[in-house]
């Protein structure tokens, strides 16, 4: 939450707000707050595959602490951002999964100040 302009009070975060933790989580290597961004139903889906990849928070913490938070080379940067409602779409370029940096997009959609789903778009 953040303060609100004129000093009433306290106003829920933009959703891009939101998502921008996770990237600063994972880079951090910081799973309880990679985790606290989302919903306990979070969805994750990599497109094309019309099933989720992961279903829940205790299956993405679970994922990442096997996957991706035990290499030391993981970086997520922030490409670009585009946010509408409460969708934001972010390119992201991931260095430490591949030999190569590989890119994708990675669009979130946010309820309630938690990422409630998102779907990874690959390039190409």
């Amino acid at each position: 939450m953040a303060g609100h302009p004129d000093g009433r009070g306290l106003i829920p975060a933009a959703p891009e707000a939101r998502t921008q933790r996770q990237p600063d989580a994972c880079n951090a290597r910081d799973p309880i707050a990679f985790v606290a961004c989302c919903a306990e139903d979070v969805t994750i889906r990599h497109l094309p595959a019309t099933t989720p990849a992961l279903q829940g928070r205790a299956a993405l913490a679970d994922f990442h602490a096997r996957e991706r938070f035990d290499r030391e080379g993981l970086h997520a940067e922030l490409v670009d951002r585009l946010a509408l409602g409460d969708k934001v779409a972010d390119h992201e370029r991931v260095r430490g999964l591949r030999p190569e940096p590989h890119e994708t997009v990675a669009v979130h959609q946010v309820a309630d100040g938690l990422i409630r789903a998102v779907r990874f778009h690959p390039a190409g």
